[in-house]
């Protein structure tokens, strides 16, 4: 990476790219995997003072909370232990400013097919729902509450981080889809307001 590239972007911005690469539109990344991406990208920088060949997972650690402050754009969210995902600011910021990392190959991690089994499947039961049927025939203002819920898989009891979890993969995965994006980009700020 060219030095002036290097230093355009902020370590929490490096970060959030190298989630970006490693999939974490769609899935929890761990904390070693991400370090190990941001090592590729700018090495060095994450690096220990004395052990320069070494990747210190601590500073790499608070970068990631870091890129979750708002103050920071709330690129990221921590959905498990040692485990991190895009915001849908996060995946914006990384689609954008990515190309700029001159020389490194941005290429995607290639889903799985545990992962592209589960995009298939749960594209067909959001096609399938309540929510959908709905909307599809113009009926978007007949949508409860329930059904909703039903159509992001959260309700009551997925609370917190899983719950957010849940609603930024549907919005970050389908959001773009030109069947479920329009009813997903309607309905998300408003089951986060807990109405239809």
């Amino acid at each position: 990476m060219k030095q002036a590239v290097k230093n355009k972007f902020a370590n929490h911005e490096l970060v959030t790219i190298a989630l970006y690469i490693l999939g974490g539109d769609a899935k929890s990344v761990d904390l070693e995997e991400i370090a190990m991406k941001v090592n590729q990208l700018a090495p060095g920088r994450f690096s220990w003072k004395r052990y320069p060949g070494q990747i210190n997972i601590k500073n790499v650690d608070a970068f990631l909370w870091d890129a979750k402050k708002p103050k920071n754009g709330s690129y990221v969210i921590n959905s498990k232990r040692d485990e991190w995902i895009l915001t849908a600011a996060g995946l914006t910021f990384a689609i954008k400013m990515a190309p700029e990392l001159e020389g490194v190959d941005l290429s995607r991690k290639a889903r799985s097919a545990k992962e592209r089994n589960w995009m298939r499947r749960e594209r067909e039961r959001m096609l399938a729902s309540e929510a959908y049927q709905k909307f599809s025939v113009g009926e978007t203002y007949k949508i409860t509450v329930q059904e909703a819920q039903a159509f992001f898989r959260v309700d009551a009891y997925v609370t917190g981080t899983a719950r957010s979890e849940k609603l930024l993969r549907a919005s970050n995965v389908f959001g773009e889809d030109p069947e479920l994006g329009p009813l997903i980009n309607h309905l998300l700020p408003k089951i986060e307001q807990g109405t239809p």
